[in-house]
């Protein structure tokens, strides 16, 4: 589910989900998001933080931060091309 963020931008909760479901939800998230806009996703999958890193290198997207608290990744994309 996508929400609007307080601080700016959209939250996407991918928690639960297993690879690739967090990272094929994100990327039709970003897709509706103006170039330069910021997407934050939750996701408790193990392979997210690699996952989230290729995906990024591979669209053209920035990954702005990447944290893990309690087994919760936590990942802000900027939105590139």
């Amino acid at each position: 589910m996508i929400a609007d963020n307080p601080q700016g931008g959209s939250i996407l909760d991918a928690e639960g989900l297993k690879c690739p479901l967090p990272v094929l939800r994100a990327r039709k998230a970003i897709k509706s998001l103006a170039i330069g806009a910021e997407l934050t996703v939750s996701a408790t999958d193990p392979a997210a933080p690699k996952d989230f890193k290729v995906f990024c290198e591979q669209a053209g997207h920035e990954l702005v931060a990447s944290t893990e608290a309690d087994g919760v990744f936590t990942f802000v994309l900027r939105r590139g091309r």
